[in-house]
């Protein structure tokens, strides 16, 4: 299995205790950051005027903070699949 030298996390526009909650019910090992304000999800386009409900949008950064790659097509069936053959192809370094 292919490791990658990445740091991944969830954000959520709910509030950081209701976060904290799902997180501990389903034994989470990743932080969710809390954007009640929906500030951030706005500047990344999830939420807009006409959707206050974010899309589930996955974003790959690097360590610049640039913006590699926004999937807009995430599927929960693939999504771990995908994302390893999308790091192979931006050259992410495996560990």
């Amino acid at each position: 299995m292919d490791k990658f030298d990445v740091a991944f996390f969830t954000a959520s526009c709910d509030t950081p205790e209701t976060n904290k909650r799902y997180a501990e019910a389903l034994k989470l090992d990743y932080p969710i950051l809390s954007d009640p304000e929906k500030k951030t999800a706005r500047a990344y386009g999830v939420v807009t005027d006409e959707r206050p409900v974010p899309f589930r949008w996955t974003f790959i950064i690097g360590t610049d903070g640039k913006v590699l790659h926004v999937d807009k097509q995430v599927s929960a069936k693939t999504h771990g699949a995908d994302l390893v053959k999308k790091l192979k192809e931006l050259g992410v370094k495996s560990k």
